[in-house]
């Protein structure tokens, strides 16, 4: 049972790793976006920058207080863009990447539920609202870029 938390703790901590780049790379990016409509953007991009901080912390919670693990204080790699079209490009992807990871960890949550008896409807509630969220972030992503 404790290879299998060990696993999980593992797994939530790539996954805080890329919440932990999501918001900074964000966040740098809503500093490039200029001209017309550039404060709507902005505001939007700060926002989605504020759910991966929410994120961050759910995973922490979960990581630290529910599987008794280490919450690490790593990121992921960031990725740069220069035009609306390119910050919107690679932050698509990334939101796609980590919905990917999310399911394979939720995946395994869900295959291994009796070995967290005291733990795994938080875990499972908190991935598949924060899977939600992000799959949110893909469809406003690709609405901003006319896909």
């Amino acid at each position: 049972m404790e290879k299998k938390k060990e696993e999980l703790i593992k797994a939530l901590n790539e996954a805080l790793k890329l919440e932990h780049a999501a918001r900074i790379q964000y966040l740098a990016h809503a500093e490039l976006i200029k001209g017309v409509n550039a404060e709507k953007i902005i505001e939007r991009l700060k926002e989605i920058a504020s759910d991966e901080e929410k994120h961050e912390n759910k995973f922490r919670t979960l990581i630290g207080d529910y599987l008794g693990g280490e919450p690490v204080m790593e990121l992921a790699a960031t990725h740069r863009a220069e035009d609306l079209a390119g910050i919107m490009r690679v932050n698509l992807k990334g939101e796609k990447e980590a919905i990917d990871l999310y399911k394979a960890i939720y995946k395994k949550v869900v295959a291994g539920k009796d070995l967290l008896p005291y733990e795994f409807e938080t875990i499972e509630h908190e991935l598949r609202h924060i899977i939600i969220d992000e799959q949110e972030h893909v469809v406003e992503l690709a609405r901003l870029l006319g896909e």
